[in-house]
């Protein structure tokens, strides 16, 4: 008997725990776990008693994910006029990126299930982590990302020998190829966007803040495609809330390129449509499936989401090296144009303290010019 269950994000209705089934089979949206607390199973993170999904007491595929530091950045926090400001340096994962605490989770569960081949999509850093985790793990990986990727991240899937299909056209079309390849095979579609345990695998990023910074802080600020990372700080945070582990919620902002603004718009009553591009490729994504989820959590914490301009993020990845000497990519380097605009516009006083997810390393992308 299984300690958890599948249930839906949106009408409630509950599904047996697998691998197979990523939506709801009433109304299709995208599942979330659900422990049975009368028969639950935890692990030790960051000092906490966190559940997971998986049986075992540790993570069955894992290279050490986690426990990334959080540095102080007090050049950058003063030529802001801020608070203390803070980066975890989720580059600091075994592929590069935050990625891998929610692929570390998915895959275990899989290996559980006693899967032997995935399908997965991704523009870069999901695709990358999933493929060195499979190899971990002896899983078939099979990776579909935009022909338009960057080279690097390209590569770095193809290192790990995971089947690497570069499709051409926007992002949406590698999903497209991707559902098609899966069901045309009958295999688990591994997606970071939609799988359940992918999401409650980046909870572990709360519970180190809340062991790292204490109090934590009033403010966490993250780049957001499909806003796996987003989601699991409030799911990280609300359990920690719930046991009286932490006296507050961190208000969580969500961060994305004026380009590829789905949500942002969406948080402002806006209409947008998809047709620009963007040069943070981590977070173009047009038509996350969990939107609805990181609005609901952006509004609950006393958040904001908004978009920022290309031009602004290349300006803040170049500061972020400068004056801390941090090589972020574009994605990450949003976080701190949305810092910027938000203390502008007052969604953030200058005396409180404020955490940026610092979620991919600089080399994984084209250098700036």
């Amino acid at each position: 008997m299984s300690h958890i269950c599948l249930v839906c994000s949106e009408c409630g209705a509950s599904h047996n725990a697998d691998m197979h089934t990523l939506e709801c089979t009433g109304c299709g949206a995208p599942l979330d776990v659900q422990y049975d607390h009368d028969d639950i199973h935890t692990v030790r993170s960051a000092g906490f008693d966190m559940p997971v999904p998986y049986h075992s007491d540790f993570p069955g595929v894992t290279m050490g994910e986690g426990n990334t530091p959080v540095v102080p950045l007090p050049r950058i926090a003063a030529s802001l006029v801020a608070g203390d400001l803070y980066g975890k340096l989720e580059f600091m994962n075994p592929t590069g990126s935050f990625k891998d605490r929610g692929t570390a989770t998915m895959l275990s569960v899989a290996v559980e299930h006693g899967v032997a081949e995935v399908v997965e999509d991704s523009s870069g850093n999901a695709g990358a982590s999933v493929s060195a985790y499979s190899a971990r793990a002896g899983i078939e990986a099979h990776v579909f990302a935009p022909s338009s990727a960057p080279v690097a991240k390209l590569g770095q899937i193809r290192v790990y020998e995971a089947q690497t299909h570069a499709v051409p056209g926007p992002r949406e079309a590698s999903t497209d190829a991707a559902v098609e390849f899966q069901r045309g095979n009958s295999l688990v579609y591994a997606s970071h966007n939609l799988s359940p345990y992918f999401v409650e695998g980046t909870k572990t990023f709360a519970y180190e803040v809340a062991a790292q910074v204490s109090p934590p802080p009033d403010h966490i600020v993250i780049p957001v495609g499909n806003g796996s990372l987003l989601l699991g700080c409030w799911t990280g945070f609300s359990e920690l809330l719930a046991r009286r582990e932490i006296t507050r919620m961190p208000r969580l902002h969500a961060i994305q390129a004026e380009a590829v603004m789905p949500i942002a718009a969406a948080f402002a009553g806006e209409e947008w449509s998809p047709g620009a591009s963007t040069l943070a490729g981590g977070i173009a994504v047009g038509s996350p499936p969990r939107k609805n989820q990181v609005l609901r959590a952006v509004r609950g914490s006393g958040g904001v989401a908004l978009a920022v301009s290309d031009d602004s993020i290349v300006h803040w990845q170049k500061r972020l090296a400068a004056l801390e000497g941090i090589f972020a990519e574009p994605t990450s380097a949003a976080a701190f144009a949305g810092i910027d605009a938000m203390l502008e516009q007052g969604h953030i006083e200058r005396d409180e303290s404020v955490l940026a997810a610092i979620t991919g390393f600089g080399l994984k992308d084209a250098l700036p010019e």
